[in-house]
């Protein structure tokens, strides 16, 4: 049988497996779904179209599925989707979507979510991410898989940040940020590649000289972005075992916004 502590309200309508753990006083809604060996703490409310994949571990005080902080937002019934193997910290507030986007908003798998993280409506988080305590994500933020976020990190809405990248504590984000790069400062300004992280990761001396010769292009050489994009494409053919990398690279440059641009 599921673990419910005998103070929780877990509506009828809600659907647990028979694994999933959930703690004191915690509120469950009726339109809540627990995948199979989640646990959830004391004190938490978990409302809305939510969904919660496998084996996450949801500490006490969160409030995961709320309304959008949105004042077009009227009643409609969009989603807070949440992968498996997450682990969500105390005091972070996750919303579910609004109607002016796709309705969903979106958590891959093994993420790691410290203290205070704010997730507003629309936002896409990929996999194995990592937000540090305070990072705040304003609507229809997306971050790629492997990135990190400093502690404080503010990042504005429609912004989108690249895998593999990384920010600095206290970086306040207005622009898009590429792959790989790690960037600081109020507003943000590109400091250096995420090497030691790419090593970790397993990446090899080629592709990690390509990375490097990505960065140059970008933020060396005082090209153009048109010019820095032709000079990144040339590298598919001098380090083929790079192509996907740089293809990400130049597909992320493709779709920046116009209006606010990359980190630079």
């Amino acid at each position: 049988m599921t673990a419910i502590h005998a103070t929780a309200i877990v509506d009828p309508g809600a659907e647990l497996d028979s694994s999933v753990t959930v703690g004191a006083y915690t509120l469950i809604g009726p339109h809540v779904r627990v995948g199979a060996g989640t646990t959830i703490g004391p004190y938490c409310v978990l409302e809305g179209h939510t969904t919660i994949g496998r084996e996450n571990h949801i500490f006490q005080f969160n409030s995961l599925g709320a309304i959008p902080q949105d004042k077009k937002y009227a009643g409609e019934p969009c989603e807070l989707i949440i992968g498996d193997r997450n682990t969500i910290r105390e005091f972070c507030t996750l919303n579910i979507g609004s109607p002016g986007d796709t309705g969903v908003t979106r958590v891959g798998d093994d993420n790691w979510l410290m203290a205070y993280v704010h997730l507003a409506h629309d936002c896409v988080v990929g996999n194995n991410t990592i937000f540090a305590n305070n990072s705040q994500l304003a609507g229809h933020v997306q971050v790629g898989d492997w990135a990190i976020l400093g502690g404080f990190t503010v990042v504005h809405q429609f912004v989108k940040i690249g895998a593999h990248s990384m920010t600095a504590m206290c970086t306040l984000l207005f622009a898009d940020l590429p792959p790989f790069v790690m960037c600081q400062g109020q507003p943000a300004q590109a400091r250096s590649m995420n090497y030691e992280g790419l090593r970790r990761r397993g990446f090899s001396p080629e592709r990690v000289s390509a990375v490097k010769a990505m960065h140059k292009a970008l933020y060396r050489d005082d090209l153009t972005l048109q010019a820095a994009r032709a000079r990144i494409a040339e590298l598919t053919q001098t380090s083929p075992e790079s192509s996907p990398d740089v293809e990400m690279m130049l597909s992320f440059l493709e779709q920046a916004s116009p209006q606010r641009g990359i980190v630079r």
